[in-house]
């Protein structure tokens, strides 16, 4: 098998395969693996047709290159087609008649996506699109790629001197080569300056025929452009002398920008990776006119996940559910960590379970060194195991009391970056204060992150920038966030949450079964969010009385909690794994451990992508769940750690009985739901599958 990138077997020269643009990556996709540099020509396409549901990959020129990162490539590869008739793939021109098909491994080599990088930003020139169409042969069209990505001898010389370029700021050249520039494009009487970052999902190919566009626009415009290509093979980073220097930036992405802080201050037009392509000269006319507009868009100074991860048209809610979900990823180590030392502080040979309450102050007023009483031959409450306990039950306890402030305190970073943290953290303290507990934390984290947000657009001199971020932003967004809190909305929201846990205290005399069943659905709904919560803390609550009756409700609302992460992790990873993405799958595998820990923030990710089917699954299976658990009787003397906390729970055949029923029932009902009520169909999973998804087998 040749180590060339492209062979004259991936060549198809004037090929006919109708007008669907999926039979031409198939046919590209078949050609790569009859080559042998593949191993599963489904699994390519899929991948490729992913890609391509994302953003569609027509260019102007009649130019196609769908293209991705398989784990069924082995080796990286270039396959064409030359197609009469052409095949739209969404440019705005028409039909594309030049496709390649690029193919990377899923762990491709920086040098490898080098090299396809090369063919991206050859597409961009005429005379190498001219020779393909002239090509009279595939041997003549493998000889014109092979010199234009550095594989052949005589464009090796050439490769070398590019090696530096793929990767490193593109200049415009100098605009006082004689170039005229338009009056338009001119600040303050010279030509414009201007620095551009291009990037797209797998940093291929689309990445570097942006960055070249915008190059090549700037030189004909005659001004000062340099783009920094942010591709998966890396990139450097512009000086910042040529940043601070600059009068705008364009930002052409589809992801991220890396270290867009850089940029703080500067006017800005954003937009996708494929108008950096398409309309260089006119993102460049927009540069320059909001360079002009005192109140133009700028890059802010907290530029953080909410300005740079998320899509410009996405809508008001995707973003409110990015941020919440931001808030809540950072949330659970705290919860996890915590109720699992709590759980470890319960083992009968250290504090037991009734070290919860009987502790009092030896965790915090000994030493190991200063240890009088205690001595190791001892039993609880005198041994040293039962001081170890304290310890552990007093760090466990700490750890959760960080629960409302760090989701506040996170929700706020996802809005505001870093200077929302602190202003977060604060109002998250302050909800807890008012006893308005985790409903208070999420209101309190959206007014601090939005406060902060607010405060930070504003441009303001560069002597004051350096403040902006660690004073300023934090000062004023803590004073508004904690002072709406504490003045209108903090008694309110404590409020509504007594009466919420007043409206549980009346059912436990209404029917244990019935409570059950009302808590398991309390538990399943939002999964972590302030239903759980109001749930959960009623449960841990209710420790504190120490009868059978509370240990009930804190086995029901235990077991109700874990079933949906372990409903999904079932449905996703054995039962019917092709009715999940990739990504999916791989998320349900790591919910098993998540489920039975009681980390129900495990079912998340399913809820977000597929909500009208996965949460009534969940209610389904949480109120089953709960409902048995106090038809069993089931006791809990652990608030948290699921399975691992094992000798807190008796009897523990009912706490398994009723979390088998509950997850088996999730499954089955998700499962049902996506195969009968209006199936997702396999293009649909494949676009929503991660660009470096696998296509394993099903087992159904």
């Amino acid at each position: 098998m040749s180590s060339k990138t492209i062979t004259p077997r991936l060549v198809g020269l004037d090929l006919a395969v109708g007008s669907d643009k999926s039979a031409v990556i198939r046919e590209l996709a078949g050609r790569v693996v009859a080559e042998g540099r593949a191993t599963d020509a489904d699994a390519l396409f899929e991948d490729a047709w992913a890609r391509e549901q994302k953003d569609e990959t027509g260019l102007p020129g009649g130019i196609a290159i769908p293209h991705a990162k398989s784990v069924a490539v082995t080796v990286p590869s270039l396959a064409f087609a030359r197609l009469k008739p052409g095949v739209d793939f969404g440019a705005s021109d028409g039909p594309a008649d030049l496709v390649f098909l690029i193919a990377a491994p899923a762990d491709a080599a920086e040098a490898h996506l080098a090299v396809l990088s090369k063919l991206a930003r050859s597409l961009m020139l005429d005379e190498f699109t001219a020779g393909l169409r002239a090509a009279t042969s595939a041997e003549e069209v493998v000889a014109l790629v092979d010199e234009a990505i550095g594989e052949s001898e005589a464009g090796a010389e050439s490769a070398r001197a590019a090696d530096v370029a793929d990767d490193s700021p593109a200049a415009s050249g100098d605009p006082a080569s004689g170039t005229a520039t338009p009056t338009g494009l001119l600040i303050d009487g010279r030509p414009a300056r201007i620095v551009a970052v291009t990037s797209c999902a797998t940093g291929i190919a689309h990445t570097f025929m942006a960055a070249d566009a915008l190059t090549a626009a700037g030189k004909s415009a005659g001004i000062d452009l340099v783009v920094e290509p942010q591709g998966s093979s890396g990139y450097q980073a512009l000086p910042q002398s040529v940043i601070d220097a600059a009068d705008a930036v364009i930002f052409a992405n589809d992801v991220d920008v890396r270290e867009e802080a850089r940029f703080a201050g500067k006017p800005v037009v954003r937009t996708g990776v494929k108008s950096g392509i398409e309309k260089p000269r006119e993102l460049i006319a927009e540069a320059v006119a909001v360079a002009a507009d005192p109140n133009g868009a700028r890059v802010q100074a907290s530029s953080g996940p909410a300005q740079s991860a998320a899509p410009q048209d996405a809508s008001w809610g995707r973003k409110i559910q990015r941020i919440l979900l931001t808030g809540v990823s950072y949330m659970i180590p705290f919860v996890a960590g915590g109720g699992l030392l709590i759980a470890i502080s319960f083992l009968p040979f250290l504090g037991g379970y009734g070290i919860a309450l009987a502790h009092g102050t030896d965790g915090v007023n000994n030493a190991v060194y200063t240890l009088q009483h205690y001595a190791i031959w001892n039993l609880p409450p005198e041994g040293l195991g039962y001081y170890l306990g304290a310890i552990a039950f007093e760090i466990g306890s700490v750890s959760l009391g960080f629960l409302v402030p760090a989701l506040a305190g996170y929700i706020a970073f996802a809005i505001a970056d870093r200077p929302g943290i602190a202003p977060g953290f604060v109002a998250g303290a302050i909800a807890v204060f008012m006893n308005a507990g985790f409903l208070g934390g999420l209101i309190g984290g959206l007014l601090a992150g939005f406060a902060a947000w607010l405060i930070g657009r504003p441009a303001v001199p560069r002597w004051l920038r350096g403040l902006m971020p660690v004073v300023i932003i934090p000062l004023g967004a803590s004073i508004i966030a904690s002072g709406l809190m504490l003045l209108i909305l903090g008694a309110p929201i404590a409020w509504l949450m007594t009466q919420l846990t007043g409206f549980l205290n009346s059912l436990t005399g209404a029917g244990a079964i019935a409570l059950g069943v009302i808590l398991g659905l309390m538990m399943c709904f939002d999964l972590g969010g302030p239903i759980n919560k109001v749930a959960y803390a009623f449960a841990v609550a209710g420790l504190a009385q120490q009868t059978d009756a509370s240990f009930q409700i804190m086995a029901a609302v235990m077991i109700a909690g874990m079933v949906p992460p372990l409903g999904m992790a079932l449905a996703s990873t054995v039962l019917y794994r092709r009715g999940f993405t990739q990504v999916e799958r791989e998320n349900g595998a790591a919910a098993w451990l998540l489920g039975a820990s009681f980390i129900s923030e495990g079912a998340i990710p399913f809820a977000a992508a597929d909500p009208l089917r996965v949460i009534p699954a969940n209610l389904v299976g949480g109120a089953v769940a709960g409902g048995l658990a106090m038809a069993f009787g089931v006791e809990s003397r652990a608030p948290h750690g699921g399975v691992f906390v094992f000798f807190a729970i008796d009897p523990i055949w009912g706490f398994l009985l009723a979390l088998a029923a509950g997850t088996v029932v999730t499954a089955l009902v998700v499962v049902a739901l996506k195969r009968f009520a209006a199936p997702r169909r396999a293009a649909t999973l494949a676009a929503e599958d991660a660009a470096d998804a696998s296509a394993e087998p099903a087992l159904v």
